[in-house]
């Protein structure tokens, strides 16, 4: 009888998505960090403090991430369950460059300085008759990506490894992210102001309702690269949409 309800409890467990409340902390800012349960597809952002509410069940696997930290996993354990709270610790995501000095040290006196200097002007690819590149530059995602996806010899292993091991998923994912950002910072930027003031929402839940409009599967098809007025088209839609699932939570 015990073990039938040992397991009964287990299969309820297993089942049951519980809405834990969490807080994340790093050394940068700690709004907007992606809250996302991989296991359910459900997703959420972190607030100016740093907190968040996300629904989840045993053994749900949540990701946090952003560009200025490490990408984190944690799988929902039992202990987390029964208190419904989750602290996550980020860690910065840093590249680090060794100390150079190159040419002369400055005195700090202009003059003295301009007189004793031996630079000469800078010389392009133009100035030597080399065709180069002069498009849009590469993220640092981007650049990665490149680097994940190309290699030399008659069977490149870059991409290969890079496949199997899923790095170039995980980058492709990062630069999804980082563009969607772009184009929802943008939108703000531009059309925030305007789309509010007709539009009442708690400024608390105006980056969540941003995030749930990027969530859309045709949010790049409906706002990346069209006018205002498209754009505001599609987050009236998405509003009214959001005002419903407030009233039904």
């Amino acid at each position: 009888m015990l073990f039938s309800g040992i397991c009964c409890i287990s299969t309820v467990l297993h089942a049951q998505h519980t809405e834990i409340k969490g807080t994340v902390s790093g050394q940068d800012d700690i709004e907007n960090i992606h809250v996302i349960n991989k296991t359910s597809k459900r997703f959420t952002i972190t607030n100016a403090k740093g907190q968040f509410t996300v629904e989840a069940k045993l053994n749900d696997t949540i990701e946090f991430s952003a560009l200025q930290y490490t990408t984190k996993t944690i799988v929902i354990d039992v202990a987390t369950l029964n208190s419904k709270t989750m602290h996550v610790d980020l860690n910065e995501e840093v590249n680090v460059l060794n100390e150079v000095l190159v040419g002369k040290v400055l005195t700090g006196n202009l003059l003295l300085d301009v007189q004793n200097s031996t630079a000469e002007p800078e010389i392009n690819f133009y100035d030597v008759g080399i065709p180069g590149y002069t498009g849009k530059q590469k993220t640092q995602a981007e650049r990665r990506l490149h680097e994940a996806t190309t290699g030399g010899g008659i069977v490149p292993l870059n991409p290969i490894l890079n496949g199997i091991s899923g790095r170039t998923k995980m980058l492709r994912h990062h630069i999804d992210l980082e563009r969607r950002d772009d184009l929802i910072h943008r939108i703000k930027t531009r059309l925030s102001h305007d789309f509010f003031s007709e539009h009442p929402l708690d400024e608390s839940r105006r980056m969540d309702f941003l995030y749930f409009c990027a969530d859309d599967p045709n949010f790049n098809k409906r706002c990346k690269d069209k006018s205002d007025v498209e754009v505001l088209q599609f987050l009236n839609e998405k509003y009214q949409q959001y005002r419903a699932n407030l009233k039904s939570d």
